[in-house]
C-alpha cells in the first residue's frame, strides 16, 4: 500500500507544464487541508509519462509501497492528481461552492494496484460561466480571481476540458487564466472566434459589415492571433452587437429577407474559418444553431461545412427545443432528424430571459426530465461538444454535478442523484436530499409542457413589467407580458399571473417548510425565494383589485406587503452569506428583489395620491392617531409628514387602522 500522509508531495519533474503544476498544487493544498499533520517521512507522487496513453486518459499505480500517475498529456496528469483527492482524500468536486467544512482525516492508505478513471462520453465538454454579475463583482480574501480559479478548478473536477471562462470583457480578461489550467477556450455565440464587439472598438461608426469589411476581419484576425498559442475550439458565426441577429443592428437595409441573411451568415462563417486557417494548425471549428441561426438553418438558408461542430440549443428550461423569443415560441425541435456527424450542444442550467427563468435559482425541472433530454441528446449522435451555461455556479450545483455525470454517460435519476449529492455534500442527509428531489414538482406551470416552470425571474420580472406599464398606459396590457397571457388589458394580466401564483402557494410552502427543518444552503435559500416570490405576486394581484374597486388605502397596503416580501427576499439572500461567500449575492442585479421592492414602492406613492388628501394628512391621521383623536383638527398633524414606507409601516403596526 502507499501511505499518503501530511508529508506527501508531487515530484516535480523539470519543465512542468502550468497546468500540470496547477493541479499538483491542488493536490498538495488538499492534503495538506485534509490530513492531520503527522511526523511521517515525505513522499512523493511520481509523474510518469506515458505516450501509449489516450490523450486525457491516465493510470494511478500504487506498487511496492510508491504511487504514481501516468499520462501522455497534460489534462490526463490532471484528471489522474484531481482523482487521487476525490478518491482517497473524499474531497468532491464541489467542496468549494458548497462550502463544505473538511474535516481532518488521519493518513490514508491506498492499496496496491491499478486506478482509472471513467472514459468520458463526450469529446468536448465544458461550461460556460455566462450572466455571471455575481462571481464577477465578488472576491475571495480580497481576491477577485480566485472566484474564477475556484471555477476552473471545479470543472476539472467534474472531467470537464473546456470553457468560455466569462462573458463579454471577462471571457477576454480570464482566458490565459482558464488555459492555464489545461482547459480548452471556446467562444460566446455572440463572440465569433472570441474577438471584440465592433461597437466597443468603433463606438462611432454602424456596425455593417458591408461598410467595413476591413475592421471586422481585423478585429477577428487580432483574436485568432491572441489565442493561437492556446487549445481552442474556434467559434464560427455572425450575430448582431450583443446576443441578437446581426440584422438588428444593420442600417443598410441589405438582409430584409431570410435568404438573404442566411447567405450572409454562410460567407462569414467561410471567411472566418480561413482566416483561423491562416495561423493556427489542424484547428478545430464549431458553430452555433441558436435562435434565429437555427430557423434558418432548417430551412437550408446558412451552408456549414461537415466538419464544423454544429451545437443545438436548448430552450433554456432543459427542453432541446428553440427558445422563447419575447412571444414568439415555436417550440421547434432544435435536435437533427437523423444523427449528426459531428455535432453538440448548449445545455442551460442558468438562463436569463427575463421572463420566467432561473438565475439564482436552480432549474426548475427534474433530474428525471433532464437524463430523458441528454439521452435523446446521445441518440442523436450529439456528443462532441457539450457546452453547459453553468452561470455562477453555487446556485447551480445539483444539476452541474448531474450533468457532469452524463458526460461520462452515467444514466440519472432524482431519487439516486439526490441521495448520492446529499451523501457528498450534506453527511447524507435524507431530509435533504428530499427537499432536492421535490424542488422541482412544486415550481409554479406557466404553461402545459413539462419544462415551462418558473425560476425566480417569473416573480421578479413581472411585477416590474407590470408597474411599468401601469405608469405608461394602465389601461392597455403590458406588451412584455403577451408571452404569458392574452388578457386584454393590464389588470386582467396581472389577475392571470396572480392566480397563477395563488395556486403555486401550497406546494412552495410545503417545500419551504421542509427546506427550513432540513438545513442546507443553497436549497434552503431558494425554496424560501421562490415562496417569498409567489406570496408577493398574490400579494401585487390583490392589490389591483383594490385599485379596480377605488379602494386605495387596501391597495396601497397590498403593494407594501409585497414589497416587503422582495426586500425580506433581499435579506434572506445577505443572510445565506457567510465565511468566504460573505458578499456572494451582493451583486444580486438580475433578479434584484430589492429593485423590484423599489418599483412597487414607486407605485405606492401613485396610489397614495390617489387617496390621501392634498396635505397628506387623512391618512397620516388614520395610521398615528387615535379614533378619538382623529376628528380633532387644532394641529393638523403633529409629526414630520410620514414617507410612504414609514406610513405602510405605522399602518402594519396599527393594523385595526386600515379597516
Amino acid at each position: 500500500m502507499f501511505l499518503i500522509t501530511s508529508n506527501t508531495r508531487v515530484a516535480r519533474p523539470p519543465a512542468l507544464s502550468p497546468a500540470v503544476m496547477n493541479a499538483a498544487n491542488i493536490l498538495e493544498r488538499d492534503i495538506s487541508r485534509r490530513l492531520i499533520s503527522s511526523g511521517d517521512a515525505k513522499s512523493l507522487i511520481s509523474l510518469v509519462p506515458s505516450p501509449m496513453s489516450r490523450p486525457e486518459e491516465f493510470t494511478v499505480t500504487v506498487s511496492d509501497g510508491a504511487m504514481s500517475v501516468a499520462a501522455c498529456d497534460d489534462l490526463g496528469f490532471v484528471y489522474g492528481l484531481l482523482y487521487i483527492s476525490e478518491k482517497f482524500l473524499d474531497i468532491p468536486p464541489f467542496w468549494f461552492w458548497m462550502d463544505v467544512k473538511l474535516q481532518r482525516l488521519p493518513p490514508v492508505a491506498v492499496p496496491d494496484g491499478s486506478y482509472k478513471g471513467k472514459k468520458p462520453a463526450v469529446k468536448y465538454r465544458g461550461w460556460f460561466i455566462n450572466d455571471e454579475v455575481l462571481i464577477s463583482r465578488w472576491s475571495v480574501n480580497g481576491d477577485s480571481a480566485e472566484p474564477w480559479r475556484m471555477a476552473f478548478e471545479a470543472l476539472l473536477r467534474c472531467g470537464g476540458n473546456m470553457v468560455i471562462p466569462g462573458t463579454d470583457k471577462d471571457s477576454h480578461r480570464y482566458r490565459a487564466l482558464a488555459s492555464s489550467y489545461g482547459l480548452i477556450i471556446t467562444h460566446h455565440h455572440a463572440e465569433a472566434l472570441g474577438a471584440e464587439f465592433f461597437l466597443r472598438e468603433y463606438p462611432d461608426l454602424e456596425p455593417n459589415y458591408d461598410d467595413h469589411p476591413e475592421l471586422f476581419q481585423k478585429q477577428w484576425e487580432d483574436a485568432v492571433l491572441a489565442q493561437k498559442d492556446m487549445r481552442v475550439v474556434w467559434c464560427l458565426g455572425f450575430r448582431g452587437q450583443g446576443d441578437s441577429p446581426f440584422w438588428a443592428n444593420d442600417t443598410t437595409g441589405k438582409y430584409d429577407t431570410d435568404e438573404k441573411r442566411g447567405a450572409m451568415i454562410s460567407s462569414m462563417i467561410r471567411l472566418q474559418r480561413a482566416i483561423v486557417e491562416k495561423h493556427v494548425a489542424s484547428p478545430v471549428f464549431c458553430t452555433n444553431l441558436y435562435g434565429e441561426v437555427m430557423e434558418l438553418y432548417a430551412r437550408g438558408l446558412v451552408d456549414i461545412d461537415p466538419d464544423i461542430i454544429k451545437i443545438r440549443a436548448d430552450n433554456g428550461f432543459g427542453k432541446m427545443v428553440t427558445r422563447r423569443r419575447g412571444s414568439h415560441d415555436p417550440r421547434v425541435s432544435s435536435l437533427p432528424a437523423e444523427p449528426d456527424e459531428r455535432g453538440g450542444i448548449y445545455y442551460h442550467a442558468s438562463f436569463y430571459d427575463l421572463q420566467a427563468a432561473a438565475h439564482i435559482t436552480m432549474l426548475p425541472v427534474s433530474v428525471d426530465f433532464v437524463n430523458s433530454e441528454l439521452d435523446r441528446v446521445f441518440s442523436k449522435n450529439l456528443s462532441e461538444y457539450w457546452l453547459i451555461n453553468c452561470s455562477n455556479i453555487r446556485p447551480h450545483a445539483y444539476m452541474l454535478d448531474a450533468i457532469r455525470k452524463k458526460w461520462f454517460g452515467e444514466e440519472l435519476s432524482d431519487d439516486s442523484h439526490s441521495l448520492r449529492f446529499a451523501s457528498a455534500y450534506f453527511g447524507g442527509s435524507e431530509k435533504i436530499a428530499r427537499c432536492y428531489r421535490e424542488y422541482a414538482p412544486v415550481q409554479l406551470p406557466f404553461g402545459p409542457e413539462p419544462d415551462q416552470r418558473a425560476g425566480e425571474q417569473f416573480y421578479c420580472e413581472l411585477p416590474r413589467t407590470v408597474v411599468h406599464q401601469f405608469f405608461r398606459d394602465r389601461l392597455s396590457p403590458a406588451p412584455g407580458l403577451r408571452w404569458l397571457t392574452d388578457a386584454g388589458t393590464l389588470s386582467g394580466q396581472v389577475r392571470y399571473f396572480a392566480s397563477l401564483c395563488k395556486n403555486a402557494l401550497p406546494g412552495l410552502a410545503a417545500l419551504w417548510e421542509k427546506c427550513r427543518d432540513a438545513g442546507g444552503e443553497p436549497i434552503a435559500l431558494q425554496s424560501h425565494l421562490q415562496l417569498l416570490g409567489a406570496t408577493a405576486g398574490v400579494k401585487l394581484g390583490e392589490g389591483f383589485e383594490y385599485l379596480e374597486n377605488s379602494d386605495y388605502l387596501h391597495a396601497f397596503i397590498s403593494f407594501g406587503d409585497a414589497a416587503r416580501l422582495f426586500l425580506d427576499a433581499d435579506v434572506a439572500l445577505r443572510s445565506s452569506e457567510s465565511g468566504v461567500f460573505t458578499g456572494f449575492y451582493r451583486n444580486d442585479c438580475f433578479a434584484d428583489y430589492k429593485h423590484t421592492a423599489f418599483m412597487l414602492q414607486k407605485l405606492m406613492g401613485y396610489v397614495r395620491e390617489l387617496g390621501d388628501s392634498p396635505a397628506h394628512d387623512r391618512w397620516y391621521r388614520l395610521a398615528y392617531m387615535s379614533k378619538r383623536d382623529r376628528p380633532i383638527r387644532v394641529l393638523l398633524v403633529e409629526d414630520n409628514h410620514p414617507t410612504d414606507w414609514e406610513l405602510y409601516l405605522k399602518f402594519k403596526e396599527n393594523e385595526g387602522a386600515i379597516t
